[in-house]
């Protein structure tokens, strides 16, 4: 189901709200408990000051019990109201991770990381900042509803003057969000931008440093331009806001004025006119503490309308992916197979969509087969089609004979590790756990010391002491990974490209064989053509096609 802009937020906001509306119920109940009771303060107040005697006998135990429904109704309010906000934040939090967990791979590829991270960082956190300030401002409007139920109780002529300048404030701050809102969309529509230049500037910080123009030029055009205009944007965003509250302010003391006007001209009781003074000052505060909520408000609203464009993005997960599923272990007996398998890229604006196949291949029971090409021939596509992280729109995919269908694409999916050139290299293990932590460490270092880097990694409690390494250190690391999961069929994508010639030449020519004799299967994106011999098969890539499948060729003298 798409959302739509204005749906959005309010639907996403009831369907999260209602496992807690005993909560929000109990908050609203005890919150307006409160703002009565400060109500009825103040119309004690005011009777005291026309009363001879002051706050004695009754009227003092009432003051007293009225101050104590104020108190306690305030703070069981508002640890409900905390109790939501908390809960609410932690299920927005849960529930985008799922969803991410669950999302077609490649629609979180289109959906780009740049635009991904700031609904999870920003966007959340603005939720939670106004889920502390919610409680508050709602016994604020609650106890700013009573005064005005007072004033109307002790003078409707009065009153109704008071509702025609509360009219006009409201008019002009319903006024001022609109725009407001409007400026902060345009903001947060910029912060995209700057993350996305952040990252240009953190992962490009070693290209930056040999080009002085465009470091200039990034810096300039791309950070300090974007925050400029953020700031911009929020500045007057925000001065809109503030301008409505100042004419609030100043219509409130105007209000005072007419109504101590109104007392000169016509017979006015004094309890009534003190009453009025009384409440419209004290009632300034409470105004004020909800007219100062609307930017947050608003900002919240822009971040729901965010965290509601990614739920409907995602709406649609991979179908049949159980977070919860036991464990699975495939075996591969005979094959893996693509027949006459296709995969077609969404169109790019000015250019024809990429499209992949058919293609035939079929991958063996220990065989080392080694995919080559051109960049841009499809060979990490032809692999995702092959691990089934893209599923085909024609032909099929096949595990042993048997087609592999969305049911079981997962468990189909549990017979591959893999080191993309674009990997992430997680710490924790999660091979091995089934002889317990204590158990990795003596498992991992043999691995640790082959590869040469156990100096400066361990294993301590199930993960790896630290993955600070160079690039070519962390793919071994990768392949440690990869050896402790013992899975039937490996995918290295690249993985020699960051490594020096001693360590290219072991992984092709002893750790590749090894690993085809303790029965594993593996395909192997290369370049490297001195290496070659080492495959039983090459596979040809171009322009999104198999162009030739061969033997692999005798090994030459020089390797």
């Amino acid at each position: 189901m798409n959302l739509t802009p204005a749906s959005a937020p309010a639907s996403e906001l009831v369907r999260l709200l209602r496992p807690y509306f005993p909560w929000i119920a109990l908050s609203t109940v005890t919150g307006i408990g409160a703002g009565i009771a400060t109500v009825a303060l103040l119309a004690t107040i005011n009777q005291v000051l026309h009363r001879p005697g002051g706050l004695a006998g009754g009227l003092l135990l009432t003051f007293i019990g009225l101050c104590v429904v104020a108190l306690v109704g305030r703070a069981t309010s508002d640890m409900s109201n905390n109790v939501v906000g908390q809960r609410l934040v932690a299920q927005v939090r849960k529930s985008l991770a799922l969803k991410i967990l669950a999302a077609p791979i490649d629609a979180l590829e289109r959906y780009r990381m740049h635009r991904l991270m700031p609904v999870l960082t920003q966007d959340v956190d603005m939720i939670s900042d106004v889920a502390f300030m919610l409680a508050s401002t709602m016994i604020a409007l609650a106890v700013s509803l009573g005064c005005l139920g007072y004033l109307a109780w002790l003078s409707p002529p009065l009153f109704g003057l008071l509702l025609g300048a509360l009219l006009v404030g409201i008019t002009v701050q319903s006024l001022a969000h609109a725009r407001g809102i409007s400026g902060f969309f345009k903001a947060r529509e910029q912060e995209e931008a700057l993350h996305k230049a952040y990252r240009g500037i953190s992962e490009g910080a070693k290209e930056l440093r040999m080009h002085r123009a465009r470091r200039a030029k990034v810096y300039e055009q791309q950070v300090a331009h974007t925050v400029e205009r953020i700031h911009d944007i929020n500045r007057r965003a925000i001065n809109i806001f503030v301008l409505a509250s100042s004419f609030g302010s100043a219509l409130f003391f105007l209000l005072i004025a007419l109504i101590l006007g109104w007392a000169a001209f016509r017979d006015t009781a004094p309890v009534v006119l003190s009453g009025f003074v009384l409440v419209l000052l004290f009632l300034k505060g409470p105004l004020d503490q909800v007219v100062a909520a609307l930017p947050h408000l608003g900002r919240a609203k822009v971040a729901f309308e965010r965290i509601g464009d990614l739920s409907a993005r995602f709406a649609t997960p991979e179908p049949h992916l159980d977070l919860h599923a036991p464990p699975a272990t495939p075996v591969l007996h005979d094959a893996i197979e693509l027949r006459g398998a296709r995969y077609a890229f969404p169109a790019v604006e000015g250019a024809e969509p990429f499209v992949l196949g058919p293609v035939d291949l079929r991958i063996g029971r220990r065989e080392i087969v080694f995919v080559v090409g051109d960049n841009g021939s499809g060979k990490t596509t032809l692999i995702k089609l092959l691990l089934g992280l893209y599923a085909p729109v024609d032909g099929e995919l096949l595990l042993d004979g048997k087609a592999v269908t969305p049911q079981t694409r997962d468990d189909y999916r549990q017979l591959f590790t893999t080191v993309f050139s674009d990997f992430y290299l997680f710490e924790d293990l999660v091979a091995g756990e089934e002889g317990g932590h204590q158990a990795l460490p003596e498992t991992a270092l043999p691995y640790l010391q082959r590869l040469e880097i156990a100096h400066k990694v361990s294993v301590k409690s199930g993960a790896f002491s630290t993955t600070d390494l160079s690039t070519g250190q962390r793919k071994r690391l990768a392949l440690v990974h990869a050896y402790l999961e013992g899975r039937p069929v490996l995918v290295f994508d690249e993985w020699a490209a960051d490594q020096d010639p001693a360590f290219r030449h072991l992984f092709y020519t002893e750790l590749l064989p090894e690993l085809r004799a303790k029965g594993h299967s593996l395909v192997v994106i290369s370049h490297d053509d001195r290496y070659f011999h080492v495959a039983d098969r090459i596979v040809h890539m171009k322009a999104g096609r198999i162009a030739q499948a061969t033997e692999a060729p005798a090994p030459s003298l020089a390797a």
